[in-house]
């Protein structure tokens, strides 16, 4: 794959979100993970989670890869979000629909971003509407509106590859309005 063309795609969100199984779910490869026991109050929602990255890839055709990342939920490692959306072409950001206030998640990741999503593309992804319905689809497109960014805005189950594929497809085509998908 000397010729092989890369692009790279940036997952983030809070803890438990859904990015290290939504990475999961696309990768043609075993994905490396760094998971560490959480001590905190992590812990409370999953007994592992990731401190570093998470990392995967997808091969399109014999030509083309795109390299999957993923970032720490966690505030405090939130150094290597810095480092990680570095060459990153577009961010895919996950918001637990499940959790106290997931609109204070989307504000606080959409200005986290803040300058990359200014520069790049943004697709949001909401998981755990199964089971939580409210806030709604809706909601998030108006809470997005209030906070002048324009993305798309999806219901996703992150172990559904065609759930995250909907996600990286839309991502691919707000990049590039004529590309084939």
């Amino acid at each position: 794959m000397s010729n092989t063309q890369h692009k790279k795609i940036l997952f983030t969100g809070p803890v438990g979100a859904g990015k290290t199984t939504a990475i999961q779910s696309m990768s043609d490869v075993p994905i490396i993970t760094t998971d560490e026991q959480a001590t905190d109050m992590t812990k409370d929602r999953k007994g592992h989670t990731t401190v570093s990255m998470d990392y995967g890839y997808i091969n399109i055709g014999t030509k083309e890869r795109i390299h999957l990342y993923g970032t720490p939920g966690q505030e405090r490692f939130d150094f290597m979000w810095d480092i990680l959306k570095n060459g990153a072409l577009g961010l895919i950001i996950l918001i637990d629909n499940s959790r106290k206030n997931p609109q204070q998640d989307l504000k606080f990741y959409t200005k986290s971003f803040k300058e990359f999503i200014e520069k790049g593309e943004i697709v949001i992804g909401i998981t755990r509407m199964d089971d939580h319905s409210k806030p709604s689809i809706d909601d998030y497109r108006g809470w997005l509106k209030e906070l002048n960014i324009s993305a798309p805005v999806f219901s996703v189950d992150a172990r559904e590859k065609l759930d995250v594929s909907s996600l990286i497809q839309a991502l691919l085509y707000t990049m590039d309005p004529g590309v084939a998908v």
